[in-house]
C-alpha cells in the first residue's frame, strides 16, 4: 500500500511539473469603428491604403491566472485623395491558465502563443465591422507570433550587447 501512495505522489508531482496552458474564456475587451468620411468617401475611386498596428498587452491577475490582449488598429486612406476610408480597432482579450515554465517560455507564451490563439477571432471581427460599413471585404493576413517573438528576443539581447560593449552611451539603452 505504501508502494501505491508513493506511485500517486509520483504521479502527482509529475503532472505538477508539466506545462499547462488552458483558455478559460475569450472576449471582445474594446471595439471601435469609424467611417469618417461617409457617405462622399463611396463616389471616390476604391485605390486603399492600409495601416496596420498590432501589440499585445500581458497581465498576471492571480495564481497561474493571465490576461492577454491583442490590440489591432487598421486605418485605411484613400490613395488619391488621402481621405480617411475607415479606422477599426479592437481588443480582444483572453484568460488563460498557464504554469510550469520558466521565463523564456512564459514569455513566449504571452506573446506569441496566447496571441495566436486570439488573433483568428480579431480578424473575424475586424473583416464583420469592415463588411457592416459597407466597404469591400478585408481579410488580415496570418501573423507569424513566433517569428515576432524571436525577432523581439534577437533586439533585447543586440540592446544588451550594446549596453555592455559602451555603458557610457545613453543612445544605447
Amino acid at each position: 500500500m505504501t508502494d501505491e501512495v508513493k506511485n500517486d505522489a509520483a504521479i502527482a508531482d509529475e503532472q505538477a511539473a508539466q506545462p499547462v496552458l488552458d483558455i478559460q474564456r475569450i472576449y471582445v475587451k474594446d471595439i471601435s469603428f469609424e467611417a469618417p468620411n461617409l457617405p462622399h468617401i463611396f463616389k471616390q475611386e476604391w485605390k486603399p491604403q492600409l495601416s496596420f498596428d498590432l501589440n499585445t498587452e500581458a497581465n498576471q491577475l492571480e495564481g497561474d491566472l493571465y490576461e492577454v490582449c491583442l490590440n489591432i488598429s487598421v486605418e485605411t486612406t484613400l490613395e488619391d485623395s488621402g481621405d480617411v476610408a475607415f479606422i477599426c480597432e479592437v481588443k480582444q482579450a483572453g484568460v488563460f491558465t498557464i504554469s510550469g515554465l520558466d521565463e523564456i517560455q512564459m514569455a513566449h507564451c504571452l506573446t506569441s502563443q496566447c496571441p495566436s490563439m486570439l488573433f483568428p477571432y480579431a480578424r473575424e471581427l475586424i473583416s464583420n465591422l469592415v463588411n457592416r460599413g459597407t466597404f469591400p471585404a478585408l481579410n488580415l493576413n496570418p501573423i507569424n507570433f513566433d517569428a515576432l517573438f524571436v525577432d523581439y528576443m534577437q533586439r533585447q539581447q543586440a540592446e544588451l550587447e550594446a549596453q555592455k560593449e559602451n555603458p557610457d552611451n545613453p543612445t544605447a539603452h
